[in-house]
């Protein structure tokens, strides 16, 4: 366990010398919002003893190194839209926040990428490439609120990762501040690179324990023109994944294939008075398709239409225009807000197996529930595995029941995982949340490695402290 130092009045003055004053928030009722993220502050908050808002990687470096010469932690935060706890201050010290740094830099048309400061809002980027025509496509489901800086740190993903991937595979540079304080320029503009170790591969996902990404070099391709998307109800969660490499085998590549069990299905529809007829349904299948050439959309809807059909579904919704698009998928980004109507108390998960083993968590997710008196929805990204198994409170039960009972279910929730060849996270990250489970899911030599790139990099283990390892 690291040892550090407190942040005195005199290098508060410092900081605000490197700066600015009003760049420098020291007062409770300001720093508040920087000591949590979307993990529940009461569990896991933590105040810093000032947030930090630079506006330039030079006044990021100067800040970095005050604070590796004084032994004082950091925590690097974007939006804090995290759902792993990573942008949380757990030793106090000192949160930078890029919210400042925020520019489109460049828009660099001939090479097909943006370069933008890591503060920038997801879907700023995304309007604003889309205007030229372009498309970002590596963004989360949560881009509205999201910003860049973070969606690298988590490298995080989304519901339209069967076809594009994830943010990684759209990051071809980077501006670095290091736990020392060096700015490093990390790739470039090259669509391929293997000029010595990938570096930017390194920072990309390492959740700010690594450096922080002060600039990125986005890689951007054509949006595209045509879209359609179907809503599918299956008898039984088998049945519906047992469809999606059917389709991926007959080479039509969905955007999406969202998967919501039955309790999701239900208690959705019924939150936002959703007529669809699914008393029968057992799960339910979101399937989004698009391209630049409307006729092919046009073809490989009608085949995945039947490709669903002779799988057994019960029903198949398609919405080719906006509206009934944004009806069915209404259904899909209403789950957590659902939930929360029964229990606002939850645990928001993303295990991530093998596709075909999707069906297999079902029933060990029912009986864990019934063993520790919570409900457990499932639902996810089923073209790429990622279930976000959410463990929700039961309103009848205790603080002190929940608080035991979720520590156990995800003890148990993480072995079954890895049982069937999964992970414990697949896009949120480890964070806080789940760094006492890590140790548990890798294996020694992947994480001896892991802690030994960390401690070269940052020697003081200054940089966000207490994420991932225990």
């Amino acid at each position: 366990m690291s040892t550090y130092n407190k942040l005195t009045p005199k290098l508060i003055e410092e900081l605000r010398t490197i700066v600015g004053a009003g760049s420098v928030l020291v007062e409770d009722e300001k720093i508040e919002a920087y000591s949590h993220d979307e993990t529940n502050a009461e569990e896991y908050g933590h105040m810093p003893d000032a947030v930090v808002l630079p506006q330039s990687a030079e006044q990021v470096s100067k800040v970095v190194k005050l604070a590796n010469r004084e032994l004082i932690p950091i925590t690097p935060r974007g939006a804090g839209s995290g759902l792993s706890g990573g942008a949380i201050p757990e030793h106090g010290g000192i949160v930078i926040s890029l919210e400042k740094m925020n520019r489109l830099l460049e828009l660099d048309k001939a090479n097909m990428v943006a370069v933008v400061e890591a503060g920038m809002v997801t879907n700023d980027l995304a309007n604003a490439v889309q205007d030229e025509g372009l498309f970002f496509a590596g963004y989360p489901m949560s881009l509205q609120t999201c910003v860049i800086g973070g969606n690298i740190a988590e490298n995080a993903g989304g519901g339209k990762a069967v076809k594009y991937g994830v943010t990684g595979r759209y990051v071809l540079g980077l501006e670095v501040v290091t736990p020392e304080g060096e700015i490093v320029e990390l790739g470039g503009k090259l669509t391929k690179d293997v000029t010595g170790y990938d570096l930017k591969s390194v920072i990309v996902g390492s959740e700010g324990t690594l450096g922080i990404v002060t600039k990125a070099i986005i890689k951007l391709i054509g949006y595209p023109a045509a879209r359609a998307d179907l809503l599918v109800l299956f008898k039984t969660p088998k049945e519906a994944i047992d469809l999606v490499p059917v389709i991926l085998s007959r080479g039509i590549t969905p955007v999406s294939i969202e998967f919501m069990d039955r309790s999701c299905v239900i208690t959705t529809c019924k939150y936002l008075n959703e007529s669809l007829p699914y008393e029968n349904a057992g799960a339910m299948l979101l399937i989004e398709l698009d391209g630049t050439n409307p006729d092919q959309i046009e073809e490989d809807l009608i085949e995945t239409g039947k490709l669903c059909e002779s799988s057994g579904a019960l029903n198949v919704y398609v919405a080719e225009d906006k509206n009934n698009m944004e009806r069915i998928w209404n259904v899909r980004r209403n789950i957590a807000e659902a939930f929360k109507v029964y229990s606002p108390i939850q645990s928001l998960e993303d295990i991530v197996v093998p596709i075909s083993h999707i069906p297999d968590m079902i029933p060990h997710l029912e009986t864990l529930g019934k063993k520790y008196n919570v409900t457990i929805p499932c639902y996810g990204h089923a073209g790429d595995g990622n279930l976000h198994a959410t463990l929700v409170k039961n309103p009848d039960s205790s603080m002190e029941e929940w608080h035991k009972n979720e520590k156990a279910c995800l003890t148990e929730l993480y072995a079954i995982t890895a049982s069937f060849g999964g992970k414990i996270s697949g896009e949120h990250g480890i964070g806080i949340k789940r760094r006492g489970f890590l140790k548990d899911i890798l294996a020694p030599g992947e994480l001896h490695l892991m802690q030994a790139l960390k401690k070269a990099w940052d020697p003081n283990n200054i940089m966000n402290p207490g994420k991932i390892f225990v």
